[in-house]
C-alpha cells in the first residue's frame, strides 16, 4: 500500500533537529524553514488574503518560533504547534488591520465581487475565499482546511462557539452560491 508523504504542517521534524534548534543552532532553523516555510506561507495567505502581509507573517512566525522553541515541550506534534503559532499571528495581524471589527452576523456577507470564468470550467477555491470578509475567510480556512474546532475558534476570536458556527454556516452557504455562479458563468462562456 502506497502511503502519501506528509505535507504542510503534518511533516515531522526529527528529534535531533528539534534539539539542535532548541539550543539555537541556525542550521536546524534552516531545516525547519525548509520543512514548514511553504505551509506557513499558504496558511498566512489564506487567512490574510494578501501576498505581502503573508510573506511578512512568515518572517514573524519564524522569528517568534526561534524565540519560543525552547518552551516547546512536545505535547503536540511540532507542526501542529507551529501551525497554531502561525494562525495566531495571522489573526493578530487581521485584528491590527481592523478588518475583524465586529460588524454583526447579518452584515458580514454584504461584500460581493465577481469571479471571472475559469477556462477549464473549474472554480478556484482561493478566488472564492478571497470574496469572503476576513473573519469569515479565516473561520472557513481554520475550520474546514486546518481542522480547528469551534471551541478553538471561539478562543482565537474571543467569541462564543455559536458565533463561529454561525459565521461558518453563512460563509459556506455564500461559497456555495459563489461557486454555482462561477460554474454557470463558465458554462455560458464555453
Amino acid at each position: 500500500m502506497n502511503e502519501r508523504p506528509a505535507t504542510g504542517f503534518a511533516k515531522d521534524i526529527d528529534a535531533m533537529t528539534l534539539a539542535r534548534a532548541q539550543r539555537g543552532d541556525m542550521a536546524a532553523f534552516e531545516e525547519i524553514y525548509r520543512c514548514y516555510g511553504r505551509a506557513c506561507f499558504q496558511l498566512a495567505l489564506r487567512l490574510t488574503g494578501q501576498r505581502q502581509p503573508a510573506e511578512d507573517l512568515v518572517h514573524e512566525a519564524f522569528l517568534k518560533m526561534m524565540d519560543t522553541i525552547v518552551s516547546y515541550r512536545g505535547e503536540a506534534p511540532f507542526g501542529a504547534w507551529f501551525k497554531r503559532l502561525t494562525a495566531n499571528l495571522s489573526i493578530d495581524w487581521l485584528r491590527r488591520q481592523r478588518h475583524l471589527a465586529d460588524t454583526g452576523a447579518e452584515a458580514i456577507f454584504e461584500q460581493t465581487a465577481a469571479i471571472g470564468p475559469d477556462p477549464a470550467g473549474l472554480v478556484d477555491v482561493d478566488s472564492l475565499l478571497a470574496q469572503l470578509p476576513p473573519r469569515a475567510r479565516a473561520i472557513v480556512v481554520l475550520h474546514e482546511l486546518e481542522g480547528y474546532t469551534h471551541a478553538e475558534l471561539a478562543a482565537l476570536f474571543e467569541q462564543s462557539e455559536s458565533y463561529s458556527k454561525s459565521i461558518l454556516a453563512r460563509a459556506l452557504k455564500r461559497l456555495h452560491v459563489l461557486a454555482a455562479s462561477a460554474a454557470s458563468r463558465s458554462q455560458v462562456a464555453s
